[in-house]
């Protein structure tokens, strides 16, 4: 990345070339607004952050303590917000994502009102959301890089060099709020060239990442929902293929794709798999067919029957024309998915499980790395678990098999708040904590999400203001317990007219029209208070 100076050396030569006409442009002024612009469009973003993603499955490939998170962000001052505070936080951004989920897509996007998590929205949604965020993640970077350009001007009247020069170092060494986005594409939305189509726009607004899942499309259910019905993996790998060629086209080449299995929880399908030879992936998907094997004689009307093994078979076919899978086949399918999606152009996986249980993530991946050694899994730390209560169950049970006195708890009451102090409560939060770190090392998880909790974190909070202001404590509910918060935690967003980009615009009219411009940011703007 250029330098400050370089950009204003390179300015001025602009400027000079174009003669008296542009006398009034100030080569620093121009360098200022290339660098708060470093992304000139979304490919520019995509094209950036699939490097920074190659990059960090590579360094988990050697070191999985070097894993990756994420949390879901349903509008794009929420992702912002998020990556503000990691880089106050944490000091940097490093193998820390952006989600986009689906479900918080359906449920507070949709122009249709709020939505299940069913692929009812408009797919259109999706790629405004990529492009919504990238927005206000470089208006970040446009508000950071103001206040250094600010600080710098203000330690140059001052005469202090050596401010001035650490000022300019900042500048030069800055890291961008801009960080990869694993974004859902659901089950494609349609067909193979609809989901080709879709993952084209998701890739120019920014993304670098698609997960899609082995859903039928118009029958998608929520991955901890009941009802969910599978494809062949010849459907679903035409959609991988179609999710390729847009990264391709586009020139995203280490674009990444993440193939979801919802498999475990799935026990219909809507189709029987196409197969030519036995043994091939058409028939493998039907050998766990729910079958009975019939005669020749004992076809009905309309029957619908395949041949395996020289033997006649009738799969279980329900009133709603689904077929069903044989009972206790979920982890075994999720095993094949996983294999024949990363032998066929995907890049990680993402198992749906019913609960966070290492144990069982760990027995999945380590037959799917049997086979691809170094297979990765985007794992989803949902909030579709109770993890409370499934990991004090998990406590409880460990302790009662390792023939611990467990007689003073009650398993079917282990939410209960006595609990929370107890030796079973602190074993299991401390196993919640070390969860994500433990997984990793264990279960071959490389990126850690929760799809949905700005969805949460925002009812909460608004509850929690709305109990107070609307009864007796009034502004004090507000003045207590977020603004003061807000000051006293050096949270950004206590002078909103800066977040929002006052200061921003005041500096482009000096730009603009130097000691004529009107500003917002004077003596009397109430923002001064903070």
């Amino acid at each position: 990345m250029s330098t400050y100076q370089n950009e204003i050396q390179k300015a001025a030569e602009e400027i000079k070339q174009a003669g008296k006409a542009w006398s009034a442009i100030s080569a620093e002024s121009v360098a200022r607004m290339r660098m708060q612009n470093r992304f000139q469009n979304g490919l520019d973003v995509a094209k950036y952050t699939a490097a920074i993603m190659r990059k960090d499955m590579a360094e988990y490939d050697a070191d999985p303590a070097q894993y990756t998170q994420s949390l879901g962000c349903w509008h794009g001052f929420i992702g912002q917000q998020k990556l503000i505070a990691i880089k106050k936080h944490l000091k940097t951004t490093n193998k820390r994502y952006l989600y986009l989920s689906g479900w918080m897509v359906a449920a507070l996007r949709s122009e249709f009102g709020p939505l299940p998590d069913q692929s009812m929205h408009e797919k259109t949604v999706v790629s405004a959301l990529i492009k919504e965020l990238y927005t206000f993640l470089r208006q970040a970077d446009q508000r950071e890089l103001d206040l250094l350009f600010t600080a710098l001007d203000n330690a140059r009247e001052a005469g202090d060099s050596a401010k001035a020069k650490s000022i300019e170092d900042q500048i030069n060494n800055y890291e961008t709020h801009v960080v990869p986005i694993i974004a859902d594409i659901d089950a494609g939305f349609g067909n193979a060239e609809a989901t080709y189509l879709l993952a084209k726009q998701m890739i120019e607004a920014g993304a670098c990442c698609i997960q899609i899942e082995n859903q039928v499309s118009d029958e998608k259910q929520c991955g901890h929902q009941d009802g969910k019905v599978t494809v062949p993996h010849s459907d679903f790998l035409a959609k991988i293929n179609a999710v390729r060629y847009a990264f391709l086209e586009l020139g995203v080449t280490d674009g990444v794709i993440v193939a979801r299995t919802d498999s475990l929880g799935a026990g219909l399908t809507k189709q029987i798999a196409v197969t030519n030879e036995p043994g091939d992936l058409g028939d493998q998907y039907n050998s766990f067919l729910d079958c009975e094997e019939i005669s020749a004689d004992q076809l009905g009307n309309g029957d619908v029957i395949i041949k395996r093994d020289g033997k006649l078979l009738r799969p279980k076919r329900l009133p709603s024309n689904l077929f069903q899978f044989r009972a206790g086949t979920g982890e075994d399918r999720c095993v094949l998915d996983c294999i024949t999606s990363l032998q066929n152009g995907a890049d990680m996986i993402w198992i749906e499980t019913e609960k966070p249980h290492i144990g069982q993530i760990k027995g999945m991946v380590d037959r799917v790395r049997e086979v691809i050694p170094n297979a990765k899994l985007v794992y989803n730390n949902s909030p579709s678990f109770n993890w409370t209560l499934n990991f004090r169950q998990q406590v409880y049970d460990a302790m009662q098999e390792a023939g611990q006195d467990v007689a003073a708890y009650d398993r079917n009451d282990l939410m209960n708040v006595e609990y929370d102090s107890t030796e079973l409560g602190q074993q299991a939060d401390e196993r919640i904590r070390t969860f994500q770190r433990d997984a990793s090392r264990d279960a071959g998880i490389f990126h850690h999400l929760i799809t949905l909790p700005t969805y949460h974190t925002a009812a909460l909070s608004t509850d929690n203001l709305a109990k107070g202001y609307f009864a007796d404590q009034g502004m004090l509910a507000y003045v207590r317990n977020v603004q003061r918060e807000e000051i006293r935690q050096g949270i950004a967003t206590v002078k909103h007219q800066n977040m929002a980009g006052s200061d921003i615009g005041d500096n482009h009219k000096e730009y603009f029209a130097g000691e004529a411009a009107l500003k917002a940011s004077g003596k009397d703007n109430t923002m001064n208070q903070f």
